[in-house]
C-alpha cells in the first residue's frame, strides 16, 4: 500500500462514488482510500443497495441491481467507514462536486449527519500543479503513471489518493486548497 515518500501531517480520505442512475442518492458503490502522514494505508470498496432498482449507468461501471440487491443500504455502509473518513483532515475526490453531491444526498435521504470536512478536488489540483488537460481521471493517472481500473470505486479512490500524494511531493499543500482546489 505504501507510497514512495511520506509527507508528514498529510492525512485525508479519498472517496469515489458510483451511482445507479441520475438521482444523487442512488449510490451503488463507494471506494475509500485513507492516507495518513502522506502514506496510503488502506483502500476499501463497498457495494450499496440504492433506494431504487433503476440502473442507468451499468454501461459505465458494470454494476446491476442483481449485484447490489442484497447489499446494505447507505447508512449501514457509512457506519463502517465514517470513523476513518471523519478522522481525516479533508475529503478528496476527482471531480469533487459530484462526490460531494452524492454524499450529501445520501446523508439527507437517510437522515445521516453529513460530515463537516472540506472537500478538495483533484481535477483542480492536477490542473494547477501539472497543467494537465483534459483532466479526466484516466488522463491524470496516465500522466503520473498511476494504475487505474476506471469506474471501480476502490481503484478510483486509490488513484485519487495517489494523485494527491504526488501533488504533495511536487510541493502542493493540502492546507492551501481552500481556494480553487476545495469545493
Amino acid at each position: 500500500m505504501g507510497t514512495s515518500s511520506a509527507t508528514p501531517g498529510a492525512s485525508f480520505a479519498a472517496i469515489d462514488f458510483e451511482t445507479a442512475n441520475n438521482d444523487a442518492d442512488s449510490a451503488c458503490a463507494i471506494g475509500v482510500a485513507i492516507v495518513t502522514d502522506g502514506e496510503l494505508v488502506s483502500v476499501e470498496q463497498h457495494l450499496i443497495r440504492p433506494p431504487s432498482d433503476e440502473f442507468v449507468f451499468t454501461y459505465i461501471h458494470g454494476l446491476t441491481w442483481d449485484d447490489v440487491r442484497d447489499q446494505p443500504e447507505f447508512p449501514e455502509v457509512w457506519e463502517k467507514i465514517a470513523p476513518k473518513v471523519t478522522a481525516a483532515d479533508a475529503l478528496v475526490a476527482h471531480n469533487a462536486p459530484f462526490d460531494r453531491r452524492v454524499l450529501q444526498a445520501c446523508c439527507r435521504r437517510y437522515g445521516v449527519q453529513d460530515p463537516a470536512i472540506p472537500f478538495v478536488c483533484t481535477v483542480q489540483m492536477a490542473r494547477s500543479v501539472w497543467g494537465i488537460y483534459p483532466t479526466k481521471l484516466p488522463d491524470v493517472c496516465r500522466h503520473l503513471g498511476i494504475s487505474l481500473n476506471h469506474h471501480d470505486a476502490g481503484s478510483d479512490s486509490e488513484a485519487c489518493g495517489r494523485i494527491v500524494v504526488a501533488g504533495l511531493a511536487a510541493g502542493w499543500r493540502l492546507e492551501s486548497a481552500g481556494g480553487a482546489g476545495s469545493v
